[in-house]
């Protein structure tokens, strides 16, 4: 059942411009599946899709490309799009994203091979991430930043 949804929701992206959770949600169940809003959170993470601009000012869903040079580019548009600002204290890094941008930074973020990363917990518009230690905070900021600017 799993592997027919993403199959599903992978149809979907490519076919309409999904903006939300809930708008994917909507799909899938006019398809045929029903399924909550975690299960749909946990499937954009394992299919690593990404939020990307639509040319309109609007994101959508899309799949990662394959390469590493379309990765890194994908994670420079979502990256560049979606944080406004970042602060850290002790071993936490606060990120605060355009509304809805959240899940897609965090998702980037997480399959970014940043040293002293750990990994990160996305709500709405804001992302906790864990550094190693306090050390790190500063570094793991200066290459989130560098991959945003696309230096």
């Amino acid at each position: 059942m799993k592997e027919k949804r993403q199959n599903k929701i992978k149809e979907i992206i490519e076919a309409n411009e999904i903006e939300t959770q809930d708008e994917l949600l909507l799909a899938l169940a006019e398809a045929g599946f029903s399924t909550t809003q975690a299960t749909i959170s946990r499937d954009i993470r394992e299919m690593k899709l990404t939020k990307v601009s639509d040319g309109t000012g609007k994101q959508k869903y899309a799949m990662i490309q394959s390469t590493d040079t379309d990765v890194l580019e994908k994670y420079h548009q979502v990256l560049s799009a979606g944080i406004l600002n970042m602060e850290y204290a002790e071993n936490l890094i606060v990120i605060r994203t355009v509304s809805g941008m959240a899940m897609a930074v965090a998702a980037a973020l997480d399959n970014m091979n940043i040293q002293g990363f750990m990994g990160c917990i996305a709500g709405d518009d804001t992302i906790f991430a864990a550094a190693r230690n306090k050390d790190f905070c500063k570094e793991i900021i200066a290459d989130i930043k560098k991959v945003a600017s696309d230096e």
